[in-house]
């Protein structure tokens, strides 16, 4: 009877060890040092950090990524667009490769979070992997995109729709689109090489933080994300008259400015006479000439509005639009909108990768929900070839793009470990 007690307790304790080694878990000091480790690429004497697309700093931590997927044993190519690819041999060369990653570039004035923790923790998942001497049947791909912040160019360049109208836009850097794909390694020649054919991927999984504050107002570890937003941007142009400030009376006035304060208050004021959950926004602005003693004569300003519907979008921009136009002609300005090549989408994420997230929570011991991303991602232009799925975490005070982006090292963990068994499981499942 002890003989068999002892011999079931052997058994028992063989399965635990063996269940432990077919689920491995990643190292969690190791995964909030490589987020400090990144953060250095940029760090200014204020010590935050500035790492824009296409900056010196941006192909410095790029570089630093590539060597450490070599480092890991992995192929790395740089694709047309930028695109950083490292791959990872599968026991079965003829499946389609699970990819996932994110991004490395920031806003200005960004934090240190964003992007940075979906990328690092597929370096994690590699070295995971590599230690625990796990060979995935279908090989693995980690992706970094370049330039999501200004546009999703690598990703929309992998789906196949960065046009040559994109290449003007340029960024805080100074450096336009296509010059920056020249900077990273890319080739604006051979952009159409950077398109992936639709279903070449079996998946593509991304972590990120969530942005707001949902996950951590409820107290819940892990956001399975069900769609995200699509959104559109133009600038707005309104053109008036150049003139004295000190000459010209307040009722002669073609004050081009003037017209685009009462637009950005009507941007305001049209969203939030819709039903739903809509966004618009206007973050930038310029006037011309600039000076303190000259009525602007010229104004560009933003509009960026975001929702799942496309349809939504279009009723608030047209009704922005509508009273653009009224205000415009009121201040005795003309305006016009020219939409930019930054449109995207709405994208919904696959519903049995959602599942599979959802598994690998519960597997943990994480708590969860099913939530919206009213931020856009590299995964909603891979969702047109691929099914993709995305796994939030907590964003501390639900603060992001802002040197005050925080999430803890604990939460980094839970989602890069929900992003492995993530992984896993689907390559058992997928063929």
């Amino acid at each position: 009877m002890i003989r068999h007690g002892i011999t079931l307790l052997a058994f028992l304790s063989f399965s635990i060890l063996f269940s432990q080694k077919k689920q491995p878990t990643v190292d969690q000091q190791r995964l909030e040092q490589r987020i400090f480790d990144l953060a250095k690429f940029g760090l200014q004497k204020n010590g935050e950090t500035e790492r824009v697309a296409f900056s010196d700093a941006d192909i410095e931590a790029r570089q630093w990524v590539v060597e450490t997927l070599k480092g890991f044993g992995m192929e790395v190519r740089i694709d047309a667009a930028g695109n950083i690819i490292g791959q990872r041999a599968g026991k079965d060369a003829s499946k389609k490769p699970i990819a996932f990653g994110s991004h490395i570039d920031r806003v200005p004035n960004g934090g240190n979070y964003d992007g940075c923790v979906g990328s690092m923790a597929a370096l994690e998942v590699i070295a995971t992997l590599n230690e625990n001497n796990i060979t995935t049947s279908h090989p693995l791909e980690v992706i970094i995109f370049p330039n999501e912040e200004g546009g999703v160019m690598g990703s929309r360049a992998m789906a196949g729709n960065l046009g040559k109208s994109a290449f003007p836009i340029a960024n805080a850097t100074g450096y336009s689109m296509g010059e920056g794909i020249m900077r990273i390694g890319g080739d604006t020649t051979k952009i159409k090489q950077a398109a992936r054919e639709k279903g070449s991927m079996a998946a593509f999984l991304e972590l990120h933080i969530e942005q707001g504050g949902k996950l951590e107002s409820l107290g819940l570890d892990i956001g399975v994300v069900e769609g995200i937003v699509g959104l559109n941007w133009w600038d707005v142009v309104f053109t008036g008259f150049a003139n004295h400030a000190g000459t010209t009376p307040m009722n002669a006035r073609q004050d081009a400015l003037l017209a685009a304060a009462k637009y950005i208050v009507a941007v305001n004021e049209v969203a939030n006479s819709f039903d739903g959950a809509q966004v618009a926004t206007v973050g930038r602005i310029k006037a011309e000439p600039g000076a303190p003693n000259v009525i602007p004569g010229k104004v560009v300003a933003s509009l960026e509005i975001r929702d799942l519907s496309s349809e939504v979008i279009e009723k608030v921009y047209q009704a922005i639009k509508q009273k653009t136009e009224e205000i415009a002609k009121s201040s005795n300005v003309s305006v016009e909108f020219r939409p930019l090549d930054t449109t995207a989408e709405p994208a919904l994420t696959d519903p049995t990768i959602q599942k599979e997230i959802e598994s690998s929570a519960k597997a943990l011991g994480l708590s969860y929900q099913y939530m919206p991303s009213g931020a856009g991602h590299d995964s909603q232009d891979i969702s047109r070839i691929a099914p993709v799925g995305m796994i939030f975490v907590p964003s501390k005070g639900g603060i992001s793009h802002s040197p005050k982006e925080f999430t803890s090292a604990k939460d980094m963990a839970n989602g890069a470990n929900v992003l492995l068994r993530t992984i896993l499981a689907l390559d058992k499942q997928l063929d």
